[in-house]
């Protein structure tokens, strides 16, 4: 089984800074075009399903990798973004994004320490899911020789590699957010998974 593990398109939220989370977004003009250009460089790849978050921007992104291909595109809550609860739609500050005693500075930079607000998902719990999401593949024998498509979102791409690394919860971010439309190529061999390439760049000057 490989796995191409795709962050999903640039959307307005993501222009303004604002935590996205659950909150249903969707891509703007510019992350259209980096999802177009991404499925013209994947246009070779032979895709047998794929798997989506349901959030809005994650499916698009997926259906635009996808458009003229005959594949079954699936609906996965467990890949969905971490929910930032009542802070959903705020617009961070430079001092939250940069002053070490706050909690988004934690949430990027230490997240050991990182504590979500009233509603919110803690990171452990993002990990848990995607972890069980990872499981249940692992597991899925009628898709042992599948190569599949999975749309995700920043956080949750994270996790999903933080589980294969089995990284300390401290190395989360392994490099930073990925960029919008980034891909990872993950493959399941001998019952373990497997990162092959992280963080592929499939567009230019877009």
């Amino acid at each position: 089984m490989r796995l191409y593990i795709i962050r999903h398109g640039e959307t307005p939220w993501n222009t303004q800074l604002r935590l996205q989370g659950m909150s249903d977004t969707e891509l703007n003009e510019k992350g259209r075009a980096l999802a177009e250009a991404t499925a013209q460089a994947m246009r070779e790849i032979p895709f047998d399903l794929a798997l989506t978050s349901p959030l809005k921007r994650a499916e698009e992104t997926a259906r635009i990798i996808l458009a003229g291909r005959d594949i079954p595109l699936l609906y996965e809550p467990r890949i969905r973004e971490i929910s930032f609860g009542e802070l959903e739609g705020r617009q961070l500050t430079r001092e939250e994004r940069e002053n070490p005693g706050t909690e988004f500075y934690h949430f990027f930079h230490a997240p050991e320490h990182y504590r979500p607000a009233a509603g919110g998902e803690r990171i452990q719990d993002l990990l848990a899911r995607t972890a069980d999401f990872l499981e249940e593949l692992r597991h899925k024998e009628e898709w042992r020789d599948r190569t599949i498509l999975v749309s995700t979102h920043g956080a949750a791409s994270r996790a999903l590699l933080a589980a294969i690394r089995h990284a300390p919860l401290s190395d989360f971010w392994c490099g930073g957010v990925p960029k919008n439309c980034a891909v990872t190529i993950a493959d399941l061999e001998h019952g373990d998974w497997v990162i092959r390439k992280q963080d592929v760049i499939y567009y230019e000057n877009v």
